[in-house]
């Protein structure tokens, strides 16, 4: 390894933070919670620099040490992680994830991107008399802070360091409390070794609040819900690289987000305003989230095109035909397609007289049904669950795939590429998909699809046999007991063309 000059004082921001309310927080400092410093530092350092101060104080079984006793807040340090990390800050996302093959392909080099770290590495600077399992650091080691005044510190390195090879004599002069694979990222002798890194630096901050301070930074906030994630998809769209729909699973997702936005945005979709957008809890009226929609149709009509057990592809994406062609569809027209299938659906589902259907009305009659037919969106139909929804979309995906060809699906040509977003274009392709050849087979699909039984487990006047058969649509094997049964009821319906298609497909599938 080249040796370079290292910085010896580095530049910090002084960053105060207390509160009067902290002034009854019991600190002990037989407890290992000593009063900390009302402030901590700001700064950066070359990755490999950083990495050779710091040390990394790992919980262990070794020598019997009593848990309590056990200083170490770390967890074991994940190699592969760490590759993973380095990974991504080479070569940006989502390169960082594509296989070997395709990397080496050529045909994903416009993935490559920056694979930017802004979240900062933070750590303790350890101050003279510190001792850890008996050890502290030496006088020579030790990381000098001093006040610059306006808020700033100026932040000395050990006298004894010299550059990334460093060792001290004692204990490391920085510890380590978060981004430890982060900071391990960096391989030696590599060009990576010049990439600064920000530090959050406390000094003198006792074990015990270490351990608080990791435990709230990696275990106490609350997940983001997918549904709010998928739902920042759309400030993302000038990225070209989420245009493309094959390679990695975050295309897929992004042109499902986008449909999904659509289904719930375009004023006469039957899912208008009627899709839990947020992920939100405790909705009054029964609403299948986001993310459900998005899953179902990454497993429907935007499934990917390679995969050996793919035996029927998805509409939107997949090859197929005789000439194993795409359809030249722009993104509005697979919007208008969704909203035209669910049209239909909702309105055969409103004409429909079947006991099923009768029931659920009767059951909400006593209730606010907010003007939509309970048989469609009630709380006891399965076509307002997650199930019901993957059910009609695998369905009508499967049987407009086997007959793409018949129904000229690649002739629905608009004038435009318009996004899905774009709702004055899939209002345009709305209407022209009304004159194709498919739109009555669609129409066929859901008149039969409207005398299937749409009630779940829980709805009143089911047999005890009907219920074990519909409790069978519950969790994620509900998905594939849902298709199989949709297919069966499809392939005894009066039109010859649905019939015969849900057969083919029955087949195809080995059900």
């Amino acid at each position: 390894m080249t040796s370079r000059p290292s910085v010896r004082e580095v530049q910090a921001l002084k960053v105060h933070q207390w509160l009067k309310d902290w002034e009854k927080v019991e600190f002990d400092e037989r407890a290992r919670r000593r009063r900390p410093d009302p402030y901590f530092y700001l700064f950066t350092l070359p990755a490999a620099e950083l990495k050779a101060l710091s040390g990394i104080a790992r919980r262990t079984t070794e020598g019997g040490l009593r848990r309590a006793e056990d200083p170490g807040i770390q967890r074991r340090h994940d190699e592969e992680r760490s590759k993973l990390i380095g990974e991504f800050v080479r070569y940006g996302f989502p390169w960082s994830e594509l296989s070997e093959a395709k990397r080496k392909s050529g045909r994903y080099d416009d993935l490559r991107k920056p694979g930017w770290l802004p979240t900062a590495i933070v750590v303790n600077i350890l101050k003279p008399g510190d001792k850890r399992r008996g050890r502290e650091v030496n006088k020579k080691d030790i990381i000098d802070v001093t006040d610059g005044g306006n808020g700033l510190a100026r932040v000395r390195l050990p006298s004894s360091f010299t550059d990334a090879d460093w060792e001290p004599t004692g204990i490391h002069p920085l510890e380590v409390i978060d981004g430890q694979h982060r900071l391990w990222a960096v391989e030696p002798g590599r060009e990576m070794e010049d990439f600064h890194l920000p530090v959050v630096a406390f000094q003198g901050l006792d074990i015990s609040w270490q351990a608080y301070l990791f435990w709230t930074i990696n275990l106490t906030p609350k997940r983001i819900n997918r549904s709010l994630a998928y739902d920042l998809y759309p400030l993302l769209r000038t990225e070209d690289w989420l245009e493309r729909f094959e390679g990695h699973p975050v295309y897929r997702e992004t042109r499902s987000q986008e449909l999904t936005e659509s289904l719930w945005a375009y004023p006469t979709s039957p899912w208008h305003e009627r899709i839990n957008m947020l992920g939100e809890r405790g909705l009054e009226a029964p609403m299948v989230s986001q993310a459900a929609w998005i899953r179902s149709l990454m497993a429907t009509y935007v499934k990917a095109w390679e995969g050996r057990r793919i035996t029927i592809g998805g509409l939107f994406g997949t090859r197929l035909g005789r000439d194993e062609e795409v359809l030249p569809w722009s993104r509005a027209q697979q919007a208008a397609f969704l909203i035209f299938a669910g049209q239909a659906i909702r309105d055969r589902v409103k004409e429909c007289k079947k006991p099923w259907a009768a029931s659920l009305r009767e059951a909400a009659r006593d209730g606010d049904t907010n003007d939509f037919d309970p048989a469609f969106f009630g709380a006891q139909s399965l076509l307002s669950t997650d199930q019901g929804i993957r059910g009609i979309l695998s369905v009508t995906n499967d049987l407009c795939y086997v007959l793409a060809d018949e129904f000229r699906l690649r002739e629905w040509v608009t004038e435009d590429s318009a996004a899905a977003s774009d709702l004055d274009s899939v209002e345009e392709a709305l209407l022209s998909f009304k004159d194709q050849p498919a739109a009555k087979f669609i129409g066929q699909i859901a008149a039969s699809l409207a005398t299937y039984d749409w009630r779940t487990s829980s709805a009143p006047g089911l047999t005890d046999e009907q219920q074990l058969g519909k409790a069978a649509f519950r969790g994620s094997g509900g998905y594939k007991e849902i298709r199989r049964a949709l297919l069966i009821h499809l392939s005894s319906a009066p039109s010859k063309e649905v019939s015969g298609a849900a057969s083919s497909v029955l087949g195809a599938l080995g059900y």
